[in-house]
């Protein structure tokens, strides 16, 4: 493996796949994918702050992954999207999700299909450092 791939570019070179057109991906493909790096970073972050009984770890990262707090963290950060991201943002939103979580409102949910399609999306550019900036900057307001 080269020296220097990280994320997706790892991924595709260690199992042979090549790029794939982005704008063919559905927006919850995207969320999809989004949902589970989000959550990586979440649950690295809290880790990081030190160590505690997972239980306690487990509440702490609902408290920034549910579609509320993922909602909130859009609204946050909202002004700092590029166009591009916007598109997506909103493409993952409007993706036909007609059915929300259990302990959030459909609009809530709505905005964290749309996040999680960003930041899949993002990933699978390649785009880590700004997924990492996004998130720092979403969270330091929490």
């Amino acid at each position: 493996m080269a020296e220097g791939l990280t994320g997706i570019d790892q991924i595709r070179e260690c199992f042979g796949l090549k790029d794939q057109d982005l704008r063919t991906y559905s927006p919850l493909t995207l969320a999809f994918l989004g949902d589970a790096v989000y959550e990586q970073i979440i649950r690295a972050y809290l880790v990081a702050k030190g160590n505690c009984p997972v239980n306690r770890l487990h509440h702490m990262a609902i408290s920034y992954v549910s579609a509320g707090a993922q909602a909130r963290l859009v609204d946050r950060i909202g002004p700092l999207l590029t166009e591009e991201e916007q598109d997506i943002y909103r493409r993952g939103k409007n993706a036909g999700v007609n059915n929300g979580a259990k302990h959030a409102t459909l609009a809530d949910y709505r905005s964290a299909t749309g996040w999680e399609a960003l930041i899949g999306y993002l990933y699978l550019k390649g785009q880590s450092d700004r997924i990492m900036t996004l998130v720092a900057e979403g969270i330091e307001g929490k």
